[in-house]
C-alpha cells in the first residue's frame, strides 16, 4: 500500500496535513501545537511507513516531522479543496440514482437471499453510497450478483442497457448474438470467409467482457472454463467465449428468475466426460482393443 503523508508541527503552519492514497484532509492544530486527529487513524494511515516495532504514538509522530514548504502545503490545500468536490458531486449523483431506482417496480417484496458464490461480497470502492445490491433484487426479482463475474455494477449496467424483460428475444443464442458475443459465420459459395464476432458497441457488452476477464483467476467453474479457453483460443478469445457464457446464463436467470447454481456446470462437464469415455470405449472395441483406466498409486 503506498502512503504519502505530511506532518508538520511549526508553529507558523496553521495546518497538519496527511495523505493517504486519494483522501488527503486537512487537520487543524490545537493552541497546544498537539494534533487532533486520532491515534489509530493515523498509525493506520501510516502503517506501510511503520515497523511493527514502532508502538509508541510519539515515535510515530516524529517520522512524519520534516521541512515543507509553503508552496507544497498550498498545492496540497487545491488538491484536497478539488477532492472534496469531486466528492460532493459524486455524492449528489449517488442520491438522484437512488432516487430515481426507488421509482422504478419491485419485481419482488422477498428479503434478499443469501449469496450462493464461495466469496463473500465485499463493497468496491467505486460503489454507490447506497445498497444497490439490495435495489437491484428488488428491481430484477432475483439476485444478479450471484452470477460469476457480475458485480453490482455490472449488474446496474445490464439493467439500465436491457431491463429486465428479455422476453423480446427469442432464446439465449439470439441474445447473446445482439451483445456480440457470438461468432458470425461468413459463407460466399460453400466456402466460410470469416468466423469473428460482430464489431458491436454496446456498453451491456463491454460490462459482460470486464467481468469476464475478472475471472482469470477465480477459483471454480469459471475460471477453470476462462483458463482453458485462454490456453486454447488466446485471451481475447477467452474473454469474449466466456462473456458469452455468462451472457446466456443471464438471460437464463432474468426469463425464469432462478438463482444461479454453479454446480449445473459441474454436472455437465461430468455428463460431457462420461459420454467421451463410452465413444473412446465403443471406438478401441471395434478396433478390437479394449481401455483398461490407468492404476493410481498412493
Amino acid at each position: 500500500m503506498s502512503v504519502n503523508f505530511v506532518f508538520d508541527t511549526r508553529p507558523e503552519v496553521d495546518v497538519i496535513v496527511y495523505r493517504h492514497r486519494a483522501d488527503c484532509r486537512f487537520i487543524q492544530k490545537e493552541k497546544d501545537g498537539r494534533c487532533r486527529c486520532p491515534k489509530h487513524i493515523y498509525v493506520r494511515l501510516t502503517r506501510a511507513r511503520i515497523s511493527a516495532k514502532t508502538k509508541s504514538w510519539e515515535t510515530a509522530r516524529q517520522r512524519g516531522v520534516g521541512d515543507y514548504r509553503p508552496e507544497h502545503l498550498f498545492t496540497l490545500k487545491q488538491s484536497l479543496e478539488g477532492y472534496r468536490y469531486y466528492q460532493k458531486l459524486i455524492l449528489e449523483l449517488d442520491q438522484e440514482t437512488a432516487r430515481l431506482m426507488q421509482a422504478l417496480p419491485s419485481a419482488t417484496e422477498d428479503p434478499m437471499p443469501p449469496r450462493t458464490k464461495a466469496t463473500a461480497y465485499h463493497r468496491q470502492g467505486n460503489d454507490p453510497q447506497f445498497d444497490l445490491r439490495s435495489e437491484l433484487y428488488r428491481i430484477a426479482g432475483v439476485d444478479l450478483t450471484d452470477i460469476p463475474g457480475v458485480s453490482a455494477s455490472t449488474a446496474q449496467v445490464i439493467l439500465t442497457e436491457i431491463g429486465t424483460d428479455v422476453s423480446r428475444f427469442r432464446n439465449a443464442s439470439a441474445f447473446a448474438s445482439w451483445l456480440g458475443l457470438c461468432p458470425e459465420k461468413r459463407v460466399s459459395g460453400g466456402k466460410v470467409l470469416s468466423c469473428k464476432t460482430r464489431q458491436v458497441k454496446h456498453r451491456a457488452a463491454t460490462a459482460l467482457r470486464m467481468g469476464a476477464n475478472s475471472l482469470c483467476r477465480a477459483k471454480g467453474y469459471f475460471g477453470e472454463f476462462f483458463r482453458r479457453m485462454r490456453a486454447k483460443l488466446g485471451t481475447a478469445q477467452a474473454i469474449t467465449a466466456t462473456a458469452h457464457k455468462i451472457a446466456r446464463i443471464l438471460y437464463h436467470v432474468l426469463s425464469t428468475k432462478e438463482p444461479c447454481a454453479e454446480t449445473v456446470f459441474h454436472r455437465c462437464d461430468e455428463q460431457a466426460q462420461r459420454r467421451a469415455e463410452m465413444r473412446l470405449r465403443k471406438q478401441a472395441a471395434r478396433l478390437g482393443f479394449q481401455l483398461l483406466p490407468i492404476p493410481t498409486g498412493e
